[in-house]
């Protein structure tokens, strides 16, 4: 996710208290957010349309990869922390001139350790501040260690219509490298949980590139997950972070990293194996089947506007997303298969961008860019990417 930054340990709301969430703050921006805030990020512009993405900042243990601003502490203030996601969901909504919401997106830390009345209480304030659709996609990230079915139930009815499992892997030495709270046991029975609950709507994470892991490996957990999963899986290389845990092992010379040509073939066999299964590769890191397609991963991908609510976030504007967007391609191999993957990708961002930037351009943009067919996928991929990321025949 877009959360990386400090990894110290301070509490979060001091931050927000010097941004005026606790209290009103009259500034040349308005109500509740400062002027340099403003002017830095451009929020008297008006968007149509955007996702706003509430963090919840705290976890229970910080895992040995992760590098995200988030906080692990004794206890938690949970009606404070409520009060600062609510009025700053508010604020940049009003601010930003948003009209309609496309999606919510619950992230962390671990935001299935909220509870699922602090969930209610912000999408209250995001449709009392924006259109939120009915209907409209709520996803929540969620750890397998905090998600019993009462607990699962509890988001469904405060709003919840979708849910992201950060199962990782299903192989508990793996899961212990990574400093995970969850086995593998545990990571199943979690999936299995929320696909009754969220039946269509339950998506996996799941980490390759490990230390020492081999292609064969990597395979068979995902041969593994193929048959747990429902019909969304995300898949994310992993990336050794300044100041991890890992990564001070793998520059220390006690743990070997799999070469960039095993990477690329981890992904390459990866992207096989899902296509076989019926799973469309609709994003770099992302796979649906049967229209499963997160509208909050397409937001992203067509470089369309997000607001971050919390300590670790920041607002993005298209221009930023666009660069995001293409950052995660850096690492395709240079094959043919890697050029045909790029061909079919940079079409759409153009067109995107074009159609945004173009005069006359309604505010907030929109999907209806000009397209033109990729160069294919190969035999294997029923469509490219660009022609989905551009809305053409959806499922």
């Amino acid at each position: 996710m877009h959360m990386k930054g400090s990894t110290h340990e301070s509490h979060p709301l001091c931050e927000w208290d010097r941004w005026g969430v606790l209290g009103p703050t009259q500034g040349a921006g308005g109500w509740g957010c400062p002027p340099s805030r403003v002017g830095a990020q451009g929020w008297g512009h008006s968007h149509r349309h955007s996702t706003p993405c509430p963090q919840w900042p705290y976890c229970r243990k910080r895992c040995s990869y992760c590098n995200f601003n988030k906080y692990v502490v004794p206890a938690v203030d949970e009606a404070a922390v409520r009060a600062c996601l609510v009025r700053e969901a508010r604020t940049l909504l009003c601010l930003s001139q948003v009209q309609s919401v496309t999606s919510v997106f619950f992230g962390g830390g671990t935001p299935s350790l909220a509870s699922p009345s602090t969930i209610a209480a912000v999408l209250e304030a995001v449709a009392g501040a924006a259109h939120l659709p009915a209907g409209a996609e709520v996803t929540l990230e969620a750890n397998p260690s905090s998600t019993s079915i009462q607990r699962l139930a509890g988001f469904r009815a405060a709003g919840v219509n979708r849910l992201s499992v950060g199962v990782q892997s299903l192989d508990d030495a793996e899961l212990q490298l990574l400093g995970r709270e969850h086995t593998a046991v545990e990571a199943r029975g979690a999936v299995e949980a929320a696909w009754g609950l969220f039946p269509g709507r339950t998506s996996l994470d799941l980490l390759f590139g490990l230390p020492g892991q081999s292609r064969d490996a990597w395979a068979q957990g995902l041969e593994a997950a193929l048959g747990l999963c429902d019909d969304h899986i995300s898949l994310y290389q992993l990336t050794l972070e300044q100041g991890t845990a890992l990564a001070a092992q793998v520059w220390g010379g006690a743990l070997p990293m799999p070469p960039q040509d095993l990477l690329a073939d981890m992904y390459l066999t990866a992207r096989a194996m899902l296509v076989a299964a019926g799973f469309r590769h609709y994003e770099v890191s992302n796979f649906a089947r049967k229209g499963a397609l997160s509208t909050h991963n397409l937001s992203y991908w067509r470089a369309e506007q997000y607001i971050g609510v919390g300590p670790g976030w920041r607002r993005c504007s298209p221009w930023d997303c666009a660069q995001t967007r293409a950052s995660r391609t850096s690492g395709l191999r240079c094959t043919w298969e890697g050029l045909a993957l790029l061909d079919s990708l940079l079409p759409d961002l153009l067109c995107q961008l074009q159609h945004r930037w173009a005069p006359g351009a309604a505010p907030g943009g929109g999907s209806g860019a000009p397209r033109r067919s990729p160069t294919g996928d190969g035999a294997a991929g029923p469509r490219g990417v660009a022609e989905v990321v551009s809305g053409g025949g959806g499922e």
